[in-house]
């Protein structure tokens, strides 16, 4: 596996990625030590989800040859846009932040934030390594295209699951109940305002999170660049 991630230039990334798991991992256990309460436990299984979207795409990166099988990049492509609302998701969970728990507020948003990031990153990972894997396929503008429309629909997905409590799981099997909440929503818009104000800002909020990791990420190329230049 070592020898894969070297030679497909993940390496670093999954080390990174590793570390920063472990880093949140052990501020769960350090709390729960301290305060012998589960609370914010649940962030280590929202964590799992929010890596599947980076998984599937570093599973089609190490094994190019199933982007040559329709049947199966079909079914890894769905799955992925299934859970890539949960890579943004755990921002979310700054709603059971509170002044009233056993442990310091600030450590709790320390927790909560670095749990936060960590899912961000890994979800913008599998969204660049996806990027990239259709980058001979569709021109830039159409990407950029594709990818707001994705963030706006991350941010229906958020509101799903954080405000009528479905998750990734229930769309196997309770799938006709939310397909009955969604056409809802749908054909009465006017009537949920909170479902289009979630979608819009928090669409809104990770292309800003986004293209911000693209500027930054751009910068530093072009750096390189000159620097091998000179």
């Amino acid at each position: 596996m070592l020898k894969l991630l070297k030679q497909t230039n993940r390496l670093e990334e999954s080390l990174f990625l590793g570390i920063l798991t472990l880093l949140c991992v052990s501020l769960s256990i350090f709390r729960y030590t301290y305060t012998e309460t589960l609370h914010f436990l649940f962030l280590n299984w929202n964590l799992f989800l929010a890596f599947i979207p980076w998984l599937l795409t570093s599973l089609i990166s190490i094994h190019p040859a199933l982007r040559q099988s329709t049947i199966i990049v079909i079914p890894l492509i769905a799955c992925w846009l299934l859970f890539f609302p949960n890579a943004p998701y755990i921002l979310t969970d700054l709603y059971h932040l509170t002044d009233r728990s056993s442990m310091p507020v600030w450590f709790d948003l320390m927790l909560i934030l670095t749990y936060a990031w960590t899912g961000l990153l890994a979800g913008f990972m599998s969204l660049w390594e996806l990027e990239r894997m259709v980058s001979g396929v569709i021109k830039q503008q159409y990407r950029t295209v594709l990818i707001i429309f994705l963030f706006f629909l991350s941010g229906f997905g958020i509101y799903i699951g954080r405000f009528l409590r479905w998750n990734s799981w229930d769309v196997i099997h309770k799938p006709f109940h939310i397909i009955e909440d969604i056409a809802e929503r749908l054909v009465d818009p006017l009537g949920h305002p909170g479902t289009w104000g979630v979608t819009i800002f928090m669409g809104l909020f990770l292309c800003v999170l986004y293209w911000s990791f693209k500027i930054v990420t751009t910068r530093s190329e072009s750096e390189k660049s000159i620097h091998k230049t000179t």
